[in-house]
């Protein structure tokens, strides 16, 4: 069985402050990387004092448009976040849900519409 994965939030910042999305994208980066390789990870959130839903949803948020849930429950376990933050990681997480759920409603709604067109002109 391969050993977790450990990402520090701050280690790979080198700042305690997540209030950015190109930080987010930072973090995002390396949990796609690992969870491609289906690499169980343990998102550290030691030593992070200010955490923004705007760096979450870079960071976590976009994992829902690439993987799906049960996916990212199983391979992404979070430690060491303030009991305020978590509930802003569960709201991002909500929101991921509902959104990624309905922009794949949306095009299956728009590929629909294209074949009842291309049918009306056949």
């Amino acid at each position: 069985m391969k050993k977790d994965v450990v990402i520090s939030i701050f280690e790979v910042l080198s700042h305690s402050l997540c209030v950015t999305s190109s930080d987010g994208q930072r973090i995002y980066d390396r949990l796609v990387s690992a969870m491609q390789a289906e690499q169980s990870i343990v998102l550290s959130f030691d030593k992070v004092t200010i955490l923004t839903t705007t760096f979450l949803d870079a960071a976590i948020g976009q994992l829902y448009g690439v993987f799906n849930e049960e996916q990212i429950r199983f391979l992404l376990k979070v430690k060491n976040i303030q009991a305020h933050d978590l509930v802003l990681l569960k709201r991002v997480i909500e929101t991921a849900k509902q959104y990624f759920k309905n922009r794949h409603k949306g095009s299956d709604t728009v590929k629909k519409r294209e074949k009842v067109k291309n049918e009306d002109k056949n």
